[in-house]
């Protein structure tokens, strides 16, 4: 499973003591539900400076509380600068992850996942997001891919052969469902005017995703 940890959550990484974060782990280790990684949201680039440093000031304590619980992921966003040119902005990302993030996750063997969540400060929300960032990254062994690909559905991209585009570079994944309803849409558009909901989000199986296609993309690089 996965687990939030933003501020002012049970796991707030900027609160936790050092008593509580062994007990959370002794808890996890009785129970044997293995914990992929901690969900954090993160704003690295925003225009906003005093939200920015608030931001990347939490982000590096939920990284090393990440690796004091021995959670090997964290889930978040790339982070976005709308009043910037998308070159500009994948730069900013980059010198803040070097600068910040990377010597932190390095001394506590974490990696950063980009879930393609779209409402959120976030470039890493479809290949072309994809492509720039970790061609900008290079070969880091720090970054890689939380695939929840509900989130492409609802956009009208392709969650099969993006998984296979990308598959190497997916650590974690979402197993969460998008459905259309199109008679919605059809009726109303993508953005209609009645703000009727034309997408809802469903367990696997009852939205639109091929799950033995996605599955069988994941399986082919053991993926496990």
């Amino acid at each position: 499973m996965i687990l939030g940890s933003g501020p002012r959550s049970t796991l707030d990484a900027s609160t936790l003591t050092d008593a509580q974060i062994a007990d959370v782990k002794a808890m996890l280790q009785r129970s044997q539900l293995p914990v992929s990684a901690l969900q954090v949201g993160a704003d690295p680039i925003s225009p906003d400076l005093e939200r920015r440093a608030r931001s990347n000031a939490y982000f590096v304590k939920a990284i090393e509380l990440a690796g004091k619980l021995g959670v090997p992921f964290i889930g978040t966003q790339s982070g976005r600068d709308p009043a910037k040119p998308f070159h500009q902005q994948v730069d900013e990302i980059v010198r803040v992850y070097n600068e910040q993030f990377f010597p932190v996750c390095e001394r506590n063997h974490v990696r950063i996942l980009w879930e393609p969540y779209p409402e959120a400060p976030n470039l890493a929300t479809s290949p072309v997001g994809f492509e720039a960032l970790f061609k900008a990254f290079g070969n880091s062994p720090y970054v890689g891919l939380q695939f929840d690909p509900s989130h492409f559905v609802r956009q009208f991209m392709d969650p099969i052969q993006t998984a296979r585009d990308f598959v190497d570079k997916i650590y974690d994944v979402h197993l969460k469902d998008t459905e259309i309803l199109w008679p919605i849409l059809r009726a109303g558009g993508i953005n209609p005017v009645n703000k009727a909901r034309w997408w809802r989000y469903r367990i696997p199986g009852m939205g639109s995703i091929n799950w033995r296609e996605f599955f069988s993309v994941l399986q082919d690089v053991g993926y496990s």
